[in-house]
């Protein structure tokens, strides 16, 4: 049975009524989703300001996509905060990318906790300061028992990186006789990867008009349903968010397969 779920914008129009933003259907909310957060430098060279004020803005919209994705019992929420390729960036852009984290979860991780939010991260903490790992840490070890929206953020995070890495364990595995070469499955080489306690993406979104995927997440992208915005990061909206979902609820996923009625 198709269930509905009606969904209306939080700011009152100036009548005082509220509009509506869309509708879904609740049984085919995406379990897991991904996005690639782009677009904060073009926000703000767009208004001639400093790219560390785009970068500021979209951090408040990762807590309005977090809230909406919370109250639709989304599983996971994956956001590609910071890629293994950018350290290139100038040293003060990077520099305050790495205080951004402790910023966000300072404010916002007792609303987090009230709201059943467990923060998770993924990527290669070799680099990353001291004072960004350690707020990063402390939200997680503050909200490890809750149950309800995975908030994980790829910090640090480089695909090819990952799966270089989970190779050189599967190969020491089987050097060391933990397990075979016939052992060797996509189930079990995904359980080397730092996404093992996760589903695969069943949606993607990336904004600013960029149709790559920059190093994010090869492996698990695979079958996982893409959506591309010219919004920058900066002005993306609950009302996009649902755009993106009502658009992955009317695609037919068939995972190499076919349908019965095209088989």
């Amino acid at each position: 049975m198709l269930e509905k779920i009606k969904l209306w914008n939080s700011k009152k129009t100036k009548e005082g009524s509220q509009e509506g933003i869309g509708e879904l259907d609740k049984n085919s909310i995406p379990q897991h989703i991904a996005i690639i957060m782009d677009g904060n430098g073009r926000w703000a060279k767009k208004r001639a300001l400093p790219r560390i004020a785009g970068h500021h803005e979209g951090m408040k919209v990762i807590r309005k996509i977090t809230r909406i994705a919370n109250s639709l019992e989304v599983k996971t929420l994956t956001l590609y905060a910071f890629s293994t390729e950018n350290w290139k960036r100038p040293k003060v852009e990077v520099d305050y990318l790495m205080k951004l984290p402790e910023e966000f979860l300072s404010t916002f991780l007792p609303e987090l906790i009230e709201e059943n939010v467990r923060v998770t991260m993924m990527g290669d903490e070799g680099e990353i300061p001291s004072h960004t790992l350690n707020a990063v840490q402390k939200a997680m070890e503050q909200t490890k028992d809750n149950t309800g929206l995975q908030l994980n953020f790829a910090l640090n995070y480089g695909s090819r990186s990952e799966i270089l890495q989970a190779t050189k364990d599967v190969l020491k595995d089987v050097k060391n006789g933990i397990i075979s070469e016939e052992d060797i499955t996509d189930e079990l080489f995904s359980s080397y990867l730092m996404t093992k306690s996760m589903s695969d993406p069943d949606l993607l979104i990336r904004t600013s008009g960029e149709m790559r995927l920059s190093n994010f997440m090869l492996w698990q992208l695979a079958y996982t349903e893409f959506w591309f915005t010219d919004v920058l990061w900066p002005d993306f909206n609950e009302q996009h968010f649902i755009q993106a979902i009502e658009e992955f609820q009317r695609r037919s996923r068939r995972f190499g397969g076919l349908q019965s009625e095209e088989s």
